[in-house]
């Protein structure tokens, strides 16, 4: 791995673990922690994306309380919500 592509994925874990809204923090932190060695270029681009978005509206999307908009509705999408789903499903009693 690249110097540069390790020092992106560090800066994006870290984003993903620090946006100031603990339920998002936890579901990013976690989802980037498991995934983001796996991603392409491209994939990491969306995911930078996605970071940029206001936390309540983020979480909203991942958790599915609110529709994704078009312009964010991707594959990495797709992926947080799945994770979320299965992640949930493991703290359910």
């Amino acid at each position: 791995m690249s110097d540069a592509r390790e020092a992106r994925l560090k800066k994006l874990s870290f984003r993903a673990w620090r946006r100031g809204f603990k339920e998002a923090d936890i579901i990013l932190g976690h989802f980037a922690d498991e995934r983001l060695g796996q991603m392409s270029d491209a994939e990491l681009d969306i995911f930078e994306v996605l970071l940029e978005v206001p936390d309540h509206d983020l979480y909203g999307w991942i958790i599915e309380r609110d529709q994704t908009p078009v312009e964010f509705d991707s594959g990495i999408m797709k992926q947080l919500n799945q994770f979320y789903k299965s992640a949930y499903k493991k703290i359910q009693p």
